[in-house]
């Protein structure tokens, strides 16, 4: 494999927002994806850019991406999170998810986060795999809580 990985640009937009759904569709949860594609494009690329990506490109087609951002943690401080790291299920098994996974370290380490966090799905066995490659600290105890926007509109 021929695999270039760049900093995602905005035209890249359309291609990631489908590789999001492809990963929402892998976690049995396709009906979460809300975002519109103008809102994700602004998010990333707008006023006030809220997200970075790297992308990996095979003969000009993205077959993967790693997209993060700057998380705060009282405890820890400034850490890099990466929401979601994703290679196409034809392209899984050929290193390209190696090479996403390295260049999101590599980001880590050279803008002086204090560490970088992740999710993983309990069952996901494959990614656990992946991620214990790398002696990661995969924690246990913490559950996720959020709230919808149309929740956050009829709370208060």
């Amino acid at each position: 494999m021929n695999v270039t990985i760049r900093v995602a640009v905005k035209e890249d937009c359309t291609r990631l927002l489908e590789l999001i759904n492809e990963l929402a569709v892998y976690e049995k949860a396709p009906e979460e994806v809300t975002v519109t594609l103008a809102e994700f494009i602004d998010a990333g690329f707008g006023q006030k850019p809220v997200w970075k990506a790297f992308v990996a490109e095979e003969n000009g087609l993205i077959i993967g991406f790693a997209l993060f951002y700057t998380r705060y943690s009282t405890w820890k401080g400034c850490r890099l999170y990466l929401e979601d790291f994703l290679v196409t299920d034809a392209c899984r098994g050929k290193g390209v998810g190696k090479l996403l996974f390295e260049k999101v370290i590599e980001e880590a380490k050279n803008g002086n986060y204090n560490g970088m966090v992740w999710q993983v799905l309990d069952w996901n066995e494959p990614a656990i795999n992946f991620y214990n490659k790398y002696t990661a600290d995969i924690e246990s105890g913490w559950l996720n809580a959020s709230f919808s926007k149309e929740q956050t509109k009829n709370l208060v």
